[in-house]
């Protein structure tokens, strides 16, 4: 598996649009998120589907703006299968940036969206790896699986743990949510380590459910950036910029990362491996990170 996907780059927002509501898209753009989830799964109710996948694939075929556009289709199970496998094939088109797949509980459920991507590229001319996969661990063996799910298949590169209160995750695992989300960090830190053991670049979090509490979410986006997540599902635009804000590395933050940079180079062209600098030691392996921080920064 190749470390870096064609054409990811981090997501620090993905805001969920119902299916049904694609011309609320202007308004997801204008809030400044980086991509935008048209769900076609819990936000559509069953006598809408048909013509939410409609108004879905008509906005993939216009889509011309930055923002990345995903698509969440229904669970890939026995019952509802072919309707997300039609789904995934009508909406798997040039202007979609990738797939959202819900309650994966398993590997093979990301082999068979993958095959079905594969050939969707092939179809539309595509290069490989073109559409992303996502994919939702909303199930006790999806998380627990999640190095397996993200071992899957290539496209995979936005893995992670949507926690929060209510909903299938809090029904499968059993916690009991709170307001600082200390029951699920660990759940949280450990599907982390997962995607990036599985060479997932860019894992997302999330959600955050209380639309007027913006305090409480800064504190739980900047909970999961100390984890090591690089993102996070959102529900309403209001979320989007305080979101992007903690993900994104502040002027002070990207102008001690050049201090570092300079003072290791210095360091090492005077022939020394390490050096004091702002009271720490730091050395070529604190650079590189510095280095990474600066690049994905160019990235947003």
């Amino acid at each position: 598996m190749s470390s870096e996907p064609r054409g990811r780059v981090p997501l620090r927002s993905l805001l969920f649009v119902p299916g049904s509501r694609t011309d609320w898209l202007p308004k997801a753009e204008a809030a400044g998120a980086d991509a935008v989830i048209l769900d076609l799964e819990d936000a559509v109710p069953d006598d809408g589907k048909a013509a939410a996948l409609d108004a879905v694939t008509r906005a993939v075929d216009r889509a011309t703006s930055r923002m990345r556009l995903f698509v969440r289709v229904n669970a890939l199970d026995r019952a509802a299968g072919w309707q997300a496998a039609d789904e995934l094939r009508a909406v798997a088109r040039p202007g979609l940036y990738g797939i959202v797949l819900p309650k994966v509980a398993h590997a093979d459920d990301v082999r068979a969206a993958d095959r079905m991507l594969a050939w969707c590229e092939r179809h539309y001319g595509l290069p490989d790896g073109h559409f992303a996969l996502v994919p939702l661990l909303e199930t006790a063996r999806g998380l627990r699986e999640a190095y397996a799910i993200g071992r899957a298949a290539d496209r995979v590169a936005h893995l992670g743990a949507l926690t929060g209160p209510g909903g299938d995750v809090e029904r499968a695992v059993g916690y009991r949510w709170s307001a600082d989300g200390d029951e699920t960090r660990d759940l949280r830190a450990r599907v982390l380590l997962d995607a990036r053991a599985a060479d997932c670049p860019h894992p997302v979090a999330g959600l955050w459910t209380d639309i007027a509490d913006l305090d409480g979410l800064r504190r739980f986006a900047g909970q999961n950036r100390a984890l090591g997540y690089e993102g996070m599902a959102v529900i309403h635009p209001s979320h989007v910029p305080v979101v992007n804000e903690a993900f994104s590395p502040g002027p002070d933050e990207l102008a001690r990362c050049e201090r570092l940079i300079a003072a290791v180079e210095e360091a090492q062209a005077r022939g020394a491996g390490a050096v004091r600098f702002e009271g720490r030691m730091v050395d070529e392996a604190m650079a590189a990170t510095a280095r990474h921080t600066l690049a994905q920064r160019a990235d947003m």
